[in-house]
């Protein structure tokens, strides 16, 4: 079974086989980015079973299925597959899960409980919520679900909650002061109906080895020697039951790299893994340093990142690796500008490396950042894939805003109006909802028209109901009017302004509903983004229908191009985590962007964020771009960015800063908005000016070639035919058909034109 398995050892190097060879006794293994430590975890387990270990009584944890499935399918091709299926080894949930439903009688369960998901909690939460008369929009179910999994993460009962000052104040702060009541009832309903979510197989396995000495003996006995994969990762829970299972004979390994410690939002304790030395005094540590991965100007880069963390655990990664290319820095004037540059390059890289496109990846801080990436995709016809999400137009809470306004362009869109009737949250259920579809379609009209024609009197609907209704229409009809007078930046803001979608998202201060709130604002700033081409068409005013043309074409693009497979992969620095890459661009790196702001107030916080660059920096093999805005618009105001501290933390020995030629050439202002709060004063207008002069003569000088007959390529609109030149000096203008936009007028003096060709084909 084991034959040759002396001859597999040799693609380990030094420190792998050391690590792989020690048999007992407390062990970390320091794993550097791209180091090769799920092989080294693989030969551990082979050589163990080499040496005689029973392979029942191995106990390896991992935090995916996919990573259990790799490590299970090399250990079987080392040591045959019989040999590999006796191995307890899995995720924490599945490992657990097991492990209570053999001990399921000593907690009160019966064996066969059922396992909730997060939609089942979040279902049960809900329906407590509505039996006891507690304002759903307060008390919301994905709200207390986190709160409760967080408790629970933590080991806190529900006796431990309410014989906690400080938890009972911080949930009366909140305003959901009976946050206790629902746990409680929660907890009841799940036991009676013999069932565990997910939290309860961390806390459900510790009560149990807390509670009952013999079981806690008898796994202690059969998983003499546990290996635990990504413990920086784990949190309280996961990290006291680890050291409860490993305290008899101690024969624990853990492998991981603190320096890519990134999930503290999730529970995960950094402390965990640097303070192991002092839960195993006698422990020995071993180094994987060499990285196989990246380049070695890469690897430098992010050895240099390091060197500003405090908490960490020294080593120093190299590589045998060639030098490659150097990290590039660029800077750009706004995000859009720099959306372009990097789908553009990918296309040249693509075609003079000979690459495809899932050599790439474009990674971001933050989801809403997407959006000025997917657009330039989509205009250069280059296929994209979004990882852990939607595309940017997909994401529920951009479809919300949508659907009202395309309901303020088409009051009988039925899909929108059933879509945002009640949301945010004004009252009108979905009993309403159906009686006014049934009742609409009988008389042959829209549900708008059945409102508005005031039809609702003859239903059986309650009088506030019936006013909620009648509001609504009337807001819808104010927008119509609004919108006569308005551009589409203007109308989408007082509607997200009016209808308070935002401060509805606000009373869950979670991550995903900061991300929607911040998806929210980059709709905005690419709606805010049309007003630069009215500089450039003739006689237009960008109106809303013009943007929501826009949007199906993008939403069109989704539906047509992104399952192909050979695509640009598009991600949060936390997606990319365990993933690599030919090349990366990181975009966004901007102080208030990356780092977080949310993140910036503590040491403990700041390092994390830089330990995600460095994350970032380690995902490429062979090329990172690094790039940031000049500006950016925040709510419709103008901001001027400063670069991130990281830029300037890595070793310039390792760094091809072309943002410091574009410095140059470009007047430095910091911290000045453009708002109705703080106006520019006479200097600031006149440095605002020398700007746009500057970009605008560069225009010029690009246009002076423009000719009837020939090809260009706007950064909007995409490729065109020039049909017609008219008019000289700064009033000359070019009528052009685009393939995807049409026919459009434009102003030569502003318009960012590429001629692609003198002569047309």
């Amino acid at each position: 079974m084991l034959n040759n398995l002396n001859k597999n050892f040799d693609v380990l190097n030094d420190a792998q086989k050391k690590a792989t060879f020690h048999i007992d006794g407390p062990l970390i293994i320091i794993a550097g980015a791209g180091s090769g430590k799920t092989r080294v975890l693989t030969y551990r387990i082979a050589h163990l079973l080499n040496t005689g270990v029973d392979s029942f009584s191995i106990l390896a944890l991992t935090f995916t299925n996919k990573a259990a499935r790799e490590m299970k399918s090399r250990i079987s091709k080392i040591v045959g597959e019989s040999e590999a299926k006796n191995l307890w080894m899995g995720t924490f949930h599945s490992i657990f899960a097991k492990i209570l439903r053999i001990e399921a009688d000593k907690i009160g369960f019966n064996s066969n409980f059922t396992i909730y998901d997060t939609q089942d909690s979040e279902k049960l939460i809900r329906s407590i919520i509505k039996e006891k008369g507690l304002d759903k929009d307060i008390y919301r179910p994905k709200i207390v679900r986190n709160r409760i999994s967080i408790l629970k993460n933590n080991l806190i009962t529900v006796n431990g909650y309410f014989n906690n000052p400080e938890l009972l104040e911080s949930d009366k702060i909140s305003k959901r002061p009976f946050t206790g009541n629902l746990y409680k009832e929660y907890v009841r309903r799940c036991f009676r109906s013999n069932v565990m979510d997910f939290d309860d197989l961390l806390l459900k396995t510790n009560e149990l080895l807390n509670n009952n000495p013999e079981v806690l003996f008898k796994y202690q006995n059969k998983f003499k020697y546990i290996l635990v994969d990504e413990y920086q990762d784990t949190n309280h829970s996961q990290y006291k039951i680890v050291k409860m299972l490993a305290d008899r004979f101690q024969n624990i390994c853990v492998v991981g790299d603190d320096s890519q410690s990134i999930y503290s939002f999730r529970g995960a304790n950094i402390d965990n893994i640097l303070n192991f030395k002092k839960d195993y005094p006698d422990s020995i540590s071993y180094k994987l340093e060499q990285n196989y991965r990246s380049s070695k100007n890469i690897v430098n880069s992010a050895n240099s990142i390091l060197k500003y963390n405090k908490n960490k655990l020294e080593k120093t990664v190299w590589t045998n690796n060639n030098e490659g290319e150097k990290v590039l820095i660029n800077s750009f004037r706004t995000d859009s500008d720099e959306g372009r540059f990097v789908v553009n390059d990918i296309i040249k890289n693509r075609s003079i490396q000979n690459k495809e496109n899932r050599d790439f990846a474009i990674l971001y801080r933050t989801n809403a950042q997407s959006r000025s990436i997917e657009d330039a995709l989509r205009i250069n016809n280059v296929p994209y894939k979004i990882f852990g999400g939607l595309s940017f137009y997909q994401r529920k809470e951009i479809k919300d805003v949508l659907a009202y306004l395309k309901l303020i362009l088409n009051k009988n869109d039925e899909e929108s109006l059933k879509r945002v009737i009640n949301y945010p949250p004004r009252g009108i259920g979905q009993t309403t909802i159906d009686k006014l579809s049934v009742a609409s379609n009988e008389m042959g009209m829209s549900i708008f028209e059945f409102i508005e024609k005031e039809n609702i009197n003859n239903l059986k609907i309650n009088n506030t109901t019936t006013e909620k209704l009648k509001n609504f229409v009337y807001m819808i009809k104010n927008f119509s009017l609004l919108n006569d007078k308005m551009s589409a930046y203007e109308i989408t803001k007082e509607v997200i302004g009016r209808i308070g979608i935002i401060d509805h998202l606000k009373i869950d201060s979670s991550p995903e509903e900061i991300n929607k709130i911040q998806n929210i604002e980059e709709l905005l700033n690419g709606i805010n983004e049309l007003k630069i081409i009215d500089d450039e068409l003739i006689d237009s005013k960008i109106k809303l229908s013009t943007f929501l043309e826009d949007v199906s074409l993008a939403t069109d693009f989704d539906d047509k191009k992104n399952n192909n497979d050979n695509s640009v992969s598009l991600m949060t620095v936390h997606l990319a985590k365990g993933l690599e890459f030919s090349d990366v661009y990181i975009v966004g790196l901007e102080e208030d962007l990356f780092p977080s702001p949310m993140n910036i107030d503590s040491r403990n916080g700041l390092e994390e964020e830089r330990r995600l660059f460095y994350v970032a920096l380690t995902r490429a093999k062979n090329k990172v771009n690094i790039s940031y805005s000049q500006t950016r618009y925040r709510w419709g105001n103008l901001d001027y960015c400063e670069p991130s501290r990281f830029i300037s933390e890595i070793d310039p020995l390792y760094v091809e800063n072309n943002s410091v030629n574009e410095e140059k050439n470009k007047i430095q202002i910091k911290s000045e908005s453009y708002n109705s709060i703080n106006k520019p004063n006479a200097s600031m207008i006149k440095k605002l000016k020398k700007i746009d002069l500057f970009y605008k003569n560069k225009n010029v000088k690009k246009n002076i070639d423009v000719e009837s007959g020939i090809y260009v390529y706007h950064e909007r609109f995409g490729k065109g035919l020039v049909t017609l030149v008219e008019g000289t000096g700064s009033d000359r203008k070019a009528l052009i058909d685009f393939e995807k936009f049409g026919r459009k007028k434009l102003l030569l003096n502003f318009a960012k034109l590429k001629i692609l060709n003198k002569k047309s084909p």
